[in-house]
């Protein structure tokens, strides 16, 4: 769906004007073979051609036939692909040096397209676009805690500028398409209400959950009746949690830890985690459902929340620095349904429920891409530049195309005990 805002309602950073302090790769233009820009530009126009998305220069006439990129800088924008890939293309973005009144349509098309980009005999030098995920991401126990602090712990604030005021930040379930904005929160609730029921959490029930986010979830099962345990590692959300907690007249129900999921302590008849296991990483899932088996008491059910890829596309990215993880998910990896189901059998769990609504998370990202947009006087009020801004609006319509050109889904799993009884 084509953006409705204003042409200047999105400012145009420039690169020489990005902070080269805070965004080194975005000021700077990287130095590139020319052989390789020269690549660039053909696979580039390539694609343009066959996926019938429009390319123009400012001032060229306007061809509508397919959504549309307008160049500010095509040097700069074929010399970074040439350089850096995929990573290349986002911080182009961010440069300023293309721009489109439907970056999500464009993102679509590429997402729908992403395996014919690149012809067969090229792919064989992909090793040379891309390069190994950092060292220093990977999900220790203190690089956990780095990595959950860098996306996470940016602002509470910044996130109430386009969330709903459930502050849930996960995929909702609607009723109908397209939703309205208003509409989000009690979308939010349904998704919620739906793993609460999955995970049987009524009056009594001693619940486990591994994510607190802003607390929404533990808020909803305390006023069930339940005894809730809740986990996170970014102290910026703990805070905004046990507020909201105590607010609600609900703290004495709700024990909100900071503490990592290698170290839980006790048994629980309900466990429900919710989009966290795409920040476990994939050397670390086995420690993840060992750890959700161990928590559970018996006879009970764990809920799930997980966004999923295709097999042969997780491992193609599992060693692989992207956009996603080199700016907003450092260390974050999404699970396939194969590498789930592996680990969690492995772990003694048997899945006996899984269903997706991958259409639901478009229509998620969607709404909080609008909210961010008509919200950047805030943003910037809170002390994030133009380079920050449109980052976070290209992550934002690069995870709506994910879902829109079914890429990614997103799926409620239950999980038992792995014997049955």
């Amino acid at each position: 769906m084509p953006d409705s805002r204003p042409a200047d309602a999105s400012p145009t950073v420039r690169r020489e004007h990005a902070d080269a302090d805070r965004w080194p790769d975005v000021a700077r233009l990287p130095s590139a073979a020319p052989a390789r820009t020269t690549i660039a530009r053909l696979l580039v126009n390539r694609a343009l051609h066959r996926l019938a998305l429009t390319e123009r220069t400012v001032g060229a006439h306007a061809d509508t036939a397919g959504p549309q990129l307008t160049l500010h800088d095509p040097d700069a924008f074929h010399r970074r692909i040439g350089r850096d890939g995929l990573i290349g293309f986002g911080e182009s973005y961010m440069a300023g040096e293309w721009d489109s009144e439907d970056p999500a349509g464009v993102l679509t098309v590429l997402a729908r397209h992403v395996d014919e980009l690149v012809p067969a005999p090229l792919r064989r030098l992909r090793r040379l676009w891309v390069s190994a995920r950092p060292v220093a991401d990977r999900n220790t126990r203190d690089g956990s805690r780095s990595n959950i602090r860098r996306h996470y712990d940016l602002s509470n604030d910044l996130f109430a500028t386009f969330l709903d005021p459930t502050l849930s930040y996960s995929s909702a379930i609607f009723t109908a398409f397209p939703a309205r904005p208003e509409s989000l929160a009690s979308a939010q609730h349904r998704k919620i209400d739906r793993l609460l029921d999955l995970a049987r959490v009524g009056a009594g029930t001693r619940l486990l959950e591994i994510g607190t986010g802003w607390g929404e979830l533990a808020l909803r099962a305390a006023a069930r009746g339940a005894h809730v345990t809740t986990l996170t590692l970014s102290s910026e959300q703990a805070a905004l949690a046990r507020d909201r907690m105590a607010a609600a007249g609900l703290a004495e129900r709700v024990d909100v830890q900071l503490r990592d999921y290698r170290d839980i302590e006790g048994r629980y008849d309900a466990v429900i985690s919710v989009e966290m296991i795409e920040a476990v990483g994939a050397e670390y899932w086995p420690a993840y459902f060992t750890a959700l088996r161990r928590a559970l008491a018996p006879g009970g059910r764990i809920a799930l929340q997980a966004i999923t890829m295709g097999h042969q596309q997780m491992l193609h990215t599992a060693g692989t620095h992207t956009f996603i993880s080199k700016y907003v998910f450092p260390g974050g990896l999404i699970p396939s349904r194969t590498a789930i189901a592996e680990h969690s059998t492995a772990a003694d769990l048997r899945t006996v429920a899984d269903d997706g609504f991958g259409d639901h998370y478009a229509e998620t990202l969607r709404l909080w891409r609008e909210r961010f947009t008509a919200n950047r006087p805030a943003v910037t009020g809170l002390g994030f530049d133009t380079a920050f801004q449109r980052m976070w609006e290209f992550y934002l319509a690069y995870s709506e195309a994910g879902f829109r050109s079914r890429y990614l889904d997103v799926r409620q799993l239950l999980l038992t005990e792995g014997t049955p009884r």
